[in-house]
């Protein structure tokens, strides 16, 4: 449904009930039946991430712009590589901890303060 469409059932809804439907303890009850979460497997996101680092790191040892650009880093020199390399360490910890927020917001109930499993 749209927004339009939940506009009209909330108008209609609040037209016909004047104040809160009691529920007797309906929505508790529905709640502590539900079944729990599955659990998340970490054997596939470990693998794909250790995969992607030995590929980048494969296909970036043998490039001339990593040797130079750690060379002049190390040597305290600011060159095109030595920045490159810098700015793209830095996007992909960004990149991460982004990631790591969006997830963690996922796991979070605020109303109880406590994480979800």
């Amino acid at each position: 449904m749209n927004n339009e469409m939940e506009d009209i059932f909330d108008v209609e809804l609040r037209k016909q009930f004047k104040e809160p439907v009691p529920d007797d303890g309906f929505c508790d009850r529905v709640m502590e039946q539900l079944p729990a979460r599955p659990r998340r497997n970490k054997w596939p996101l470990a693998t794909g991430a250790l995969a992607g680092m030995a590929t980048c790191w494969f296909s970036l040892v043998f490039s001339p712009i990593t040797y130079v650009g750690w060379r002049d880093w190390l040597s305290g020199e600011l060159s095109a590589s030595a920045i490159v390399l810098f700015i793209s360490m830095m996007s992909m910890a960004i990149l991460a901890l982004a990631w790591t927020i969006a997830e963690a917001d996922d796991r979070y109930d605020p109303s109880s303060r406590r994480m979800i499993r």
